[in-house]
């Protein structure tokens, strides 16, 4: 009885690729969204543990019918009878409680989430996973903030015009807009939902990914996505509101951080949410991710972006408020880590970008001011869209060191400049080979 039981576990995570393989508290089944979220709620980032197992994919039978997986077809990836098994066999023997698991492809691994047995502290299970063989990862559920700061008393700007467009009017985008603005040029938003509905949003957003819960009334009413997407790609020419940075640009928005009830502290995100949007964004051809986030080192988050870098993906990620450059995912190489500009030098290799009193989209159809690395971080993904435009092959190193050496002061604070980056890139590809 207990291997029919582990086969048809099997089956349902095949059928199911996200569904965890235990979830508590149960959802509906025609609710999938529902026991994701159910899982999210569920979770503790101070006492859970991401454990992974290799997950290889055996080939299905010859003669359909020899087992109960004979007519599942081969291109769902779900958790395999060896991940099942050993993950069965632990769980056994440590006594955890599995809160959710799911599939990454990408690492040929099964991921679970589990909280540690009573008696035992998330520490000491760590040590004693350590020394598993099965073990491919064992480490903690880690927690990611966005990077905004509370709105503060808005200053009173006599200049309409000016302040409106603040950062775009600081980075010259008009300008470069007479030679790109971003087409086709498909940009991942991993972050919190966004205001789809907006009117300088609207029939701009491609496509939507919720990794957290099946809320689509909170997805649109979540202010930090909808403030990036607008500085990112926010309609030109409708005669309202704001311009982004990219307003051709293909936008792809991924739900991975959300607001905790009654918390002042803003939007959150963790490795289960993060791990599952980056390894969504593998399975598309996503050329720029946004990552207005952060937090400490994660393994996991590491090997997935490890993997989208490996693929010429450009990554941009904000850098932590308190100015440390050494957590995920701005310590990673080859990501472009992005500052508000200030007077002060910027960290080697760090870019600059506007992130004070930004104005930008609000959900319900509102535009409000906003500041933060996030919103700088927003900006150079704009920028990036602009020249992948027009040089599709330009990969992350190169990227960083045009936008490096066509920074240029503003206010007294060194900062990128789009238009001065799409002019460098025309002398590039102007200049005489030799």
């Amino acid at each position: 009885m207990k291997h029919v039981v582990l086969l048809l576990l099997f089956a349902t995570s095949l059928l199911g690729a996200c569904a965890p393989l235990r979830p508590d508290p149960p959802a509906s089944a025609a609710d999938p969204a529902a026991a994701n979220g159910n899982a999210v709620t569920a979770m503790n980032s101070a006492r859970d543990i991401v454990l992974a197992v290799a997950n290889p994919q055996d080939p299905p039978p010859t003669h359909a019918g020899s087992t109960l997986l004979g007519y599942i077809p081969t291109a769902n990836y779900g958790a395999g009878q060896r991940a099942l098994s050993a993950l069965d066999a632990m769980r056994q023997r440590y006594g955890w409680r599995e809160v959710t698991g799911w599939p990454i492809k990408a690492l040929s691994v099964y991921c679970i989430v589990l909280e540690p047995p009573p008696g035992m502290t998330r520490d000491e299970l760590l040590a004693v996973l350590a020394k598993d063989d099965r073990v491919a990862l064992a480490q903690p559920l880690q927690d990611y903030s966005v990077y905004s700061q509370a709105p503060g008393n808005a200053h009173a700007y006599n200049d309409p015009y000016a302040n409106l467009q603040r950062g775009f009017v600081e980075t010259d985008a008009a300008v470069a807009h007479n030679v790109s603005q971003g087409d086709s040029v498909h940009i991942a938003i991993v972050d919190t939902g966004v205001d789809t509905s907006h009117p300088d949003l609207q029939g701009r957003i491609h496509d939507i990914s919720n990794e957290v819960d099946g809320n689509a009334p909170a997805f649109n009413r979540d202010p930090h996505g909808t403030e990036v997407a607008g500085i990112i790609g926010a309609i030109g020419d409708n005669h309202l509101g704001i311009v982004g940075i990219a307003p051709r640009a293909i936008i792809s928005v991924y739900k991975a951080c959300w607001y905790p009830a009654n918390s002042p502290d803003g939007a959150h995100c963790n490795t289960f949410t993060l791990a599952k949007a980056l390894a969504a964004i593998l399975d598309t051809d996503a050329r720029v991710i946004n990552l207005s986030l952060g937090g400490p080192p994660d393994p996991l988050l590491d090997r997935l972006l490890q993997q989208l870098l490996g693929q010429q993906r450009i990554v941009v990620a904000a850098m932590p408020p308190d100015g440390s450059h050494a957590g995920f995912p701005d310590s990673t190489p080859g990501v472009l880590v992005v500052r508000v500009s200030n007077a002060s030098p910027a960290p080697a290799g760090v870019l600059s970008a506007p992130g004070n009193d930004i104005l930008t989209t609000q959900p319900g159809g509102a535009y409000d001011f906003t500041s933060g690395s996030s919103m700088a971080a927003a900006h150079v993904s704009g920028i990036v869209a602009l020249l992948l435009a027009l040089s599709p092959h330009l990969k992350a190193h190169d990227m960083h060191d045009l936008l490096l050496r066509s920074s240029r002061m503003v206010g007294g604070a060194q900062q990128v400049d789009a238009a001065a980056a799409v002019s460098a890139l025309g002398q590039v590809h102007s200049a005489p080979r030799r």
